[in-house]
Formats: structure tokens, C-alpha cells, sequence
């Protein structure tokens, strides 16, 4: 049983120090041996966490659950903290990680401290989850991700028939610097778009500020249908972190852009209803959370053409009216 003395320095060293080290040996076998960002680095690592924290922690001392809940919050801080001073990650990962970890962490904390105060035999279940999360990580499962096809769409309504709107869809003019906070932290943002060629089988390149999107046009149906594919693409976000030129594997190919597609409908009063939809994979896991993530990101993406679209239109137009998107 644990002891009736308060907490230590040196039992929080342990305790800290233990929940770090699983976590760090996780992610570095996750990322740099496996190349994976599976359940076992976004739900295992953070869950063992606070298992071995808590565990050693509680069978130190005896500790109240808000008292524990803090000790595994720090440690699970000082290992973000830790990954972003190796280089391992960026800031903008972590913090999108952040809603599902510290759950993860505090459920793995309760989880090692009724084990704490358990009898010794009681611990095995403890050994067994910190001996068995690198084996986790390296035999789990490729393929288990990535095989789903996601959509997002958005629309927008323009005071401007569709013949009008068409051109404008096809290319359109530099964007202004964006205002919103996800993009200034460093989420890539379209720039412009222009294209070489016209109908099918010729080339629309949208530029975003980590690169182009290189499209190869399937489908040319001009005040109708724009359609393409994607043949290439630039990194997903720029990271921030304390170095430059941090490239943490996520960037390469774990969000993968499909085709995608504009429709022009029309709509009374010579107006148009500007629909975006893009098709993607991601090869991340949980994947359902993920995609939260994603689907929000892509839909302000679309958003920011479908306005630029929506002035160079209306401005084409000679319309003043303001018709609000949703």
C-alpha cells in the first residue's frame, strides 16, 4: 500500500521521469523507426502516460486524484515540451493532439493509481502495458488507415450568372494575406490559382503558401462543371517550432489530397451557387478524430477561394450586393 507520507521531490522526479521516458521511447519508435502515426502513438503513448506516472507516484505516497491528475498533466507537458525541443515535432501538431491526449492521460492516471494502491501482485497489469507499448507500435498494423475516402463541401452564393462566374473559377487573382489565426500559425493557404491550357487535359495550378497543387482537369463544362484530379502537393502546414526547417514525417503524405470539383448552379435573378468539394485521405489514427480536424481546415480553405471567386465575380458583374456564404 502506499505510504502516509506526502509527496517528494524525488517521488515526483520518479514518477515525471518514468511517464516521460515511456512516452519519448514511444514517439521516437512511432515516428522515426515505423514512420506511423497510428493508435498506438495518439492513444497508447498518452495512456501509458499516465499510467506510469500515477502508478509510481501512488505507490510513493499517498495522493489525492486532483494531486495525481496534475502530477500527469505536467509530465504529459514536459513531454510535448521535450518533442518540440528535440525537433521531433511542431507546435501546431501538439496542440491539435492536445483534446485527445490529456483524456487519454488522465483516464491512464486513475487506471495507475487504483493499481498503486492495489497489493504488489497488482502491478502486473502496469508492467504489462509499458512492455507491451513498444511491441504495440511496431507491430501495429499498416493499412488500418488512409483507406477511406473523406469529401468536404462548401458553397457560396454570387449576384453574377454562372458564365460570368466561370473564369474566375478556372483562375483568379492573387489572394490578400489571410487574417485567420490557423493560417498565420502556419496551415497552408491558397495564394492564387491559374491554369495552363484550357478543357480536359490541361493543367490548373492552385498555389498555397507551402506550394502548388498540381490538377490535371478531368472534366470541362464551362459555366457547369470544373473537375480534377490532384497529381501533386505541397506540404499540408509549415510547423512552428524553435528551428528552422523543422519536416516531421506528418508533412509527407499522411494528408493526401484526391480531386476535386466546382459546380456552378443557377439560381433566380441571374445569380450562381458556387459549390467546392474536395476529396482526401488521411493516415492517421483515430481516424474519425483526425478528420474532424481536416474537414474544419479544408472548408475554411474552400471558403477563402469561394470568396475571392465571389468579388472577382461580382466586381466582373458590376453587382454591388453582398449575398452572404454558407
Amino acid at each position: 500500500m502506499a505510504s502516509e507520507r506526502g509527496v517528494s521531490t524525488r517521488g515526483l522526479l520518479l514518477a515525471g521521469g518514468g511517464g516521460m521516458t515511456i512516452g519519448l521511447v514511444t514517439v521516437l519508435m512511432a515516428l522515426e523507426l515505423v514512420r506511423s502515426y497510428g493508435m498506438a502513438l495518439f492513444v497508447g503513448a498518452p495512456l501509458v502516460i499516465g499510467v506510469v506516472t500515477s502508478f509510481i507516484l501512488n505507490r510513493r505516497a499517498t495522493t489525492t486524484r486532483t494531486q495525481t491528475n496534475s502530477v500527469v498533466l505536467l509530465t504529459l507537458t514536459l513531454t510535448a515540451l521535450s518533442l518540440l525541443a528535440a525537433a521531433m515535432e511542431g507546435l501546431v501538431c501538439i496542440v491539435m493532439a492536445i483534446p485527445i491526449a490529456i483524456p487519454l492521460a488522465l483516464f491512464g492516471g486513475t487506471i495507475g493509481r487504483r493499481i498503486a494502491e492495489g497489493p504488489r501482485q497488482s502491478s502486473r497489469p502496469m508492467l504489462f502495458a509499458v512492455l507491451a507499448l513498444p511491441l504495440w507500435v511496431a507491430l501495429e498494423p499498416r493499412g488500418s488507415t488512409g483507406q477511406v475516402t473523406h469529401e468536404v463541401r462548401s458553397s457560396i452564393e454570387i449576384a453574377a450568372p454562372p458564365l460570368t462566374v466561370w473564369p474566375h473559377v478556372v483562375a483568379f487573382e492573387p489572394l490578400p494575406a489571410p487574417e485567420e489565426l490557423m493560417f498565420r500559425a502556419g496551415v497552408a493557404f491558397p495564394v492564387r490559382a491559374r491554369i495552363d491550357g484550357t478543357g480536359v487535359g490541361a493543367v490548373r495550378y492552385c498555389e498555397f503558401s507551402t506550394g502548388a497543387f498540381v490538377e490535371p482537369i478531368t472534366r470541362w463544362e464551362p459555366g457547369v462543371t470544373l473537375a480534377f484530379d490532384v497529381s501533386a502537393s505541397p506540404p499540408p502546414l509549415t510547423e512552428w517550432s524553435p528551428y528552422r526547417n523543422v519536416h516531421p514525417p506528418h508533412l509527407d503524405g499522411f494528408l493526401r489530397a484526391r480531386r476535386g470539383e466546382f459546380r456552378l448552379v443557377p439560381l433566380e435573378g441571374g445569380r450562381t451557387r458556387l459549390e467546392g468539394r474536395t476529396w482526401y485521405e488521411i493516415e492517421m489514427a483515430p481516424e474519425a478524430y483526425w478528420q474532424t480536424w481536416t474537414d474544419y481546415l479544408i472548408h475554411r480553405i474552400h471558403m477563402r477561394v469561394l470568396d475571392q471567386i465571389k468579388q472577382e465575380s461580382e466586381g466582373s458583374a458590376g453587382h454591388g450586393s453582398k449575398i452572404a456564404g454558407h
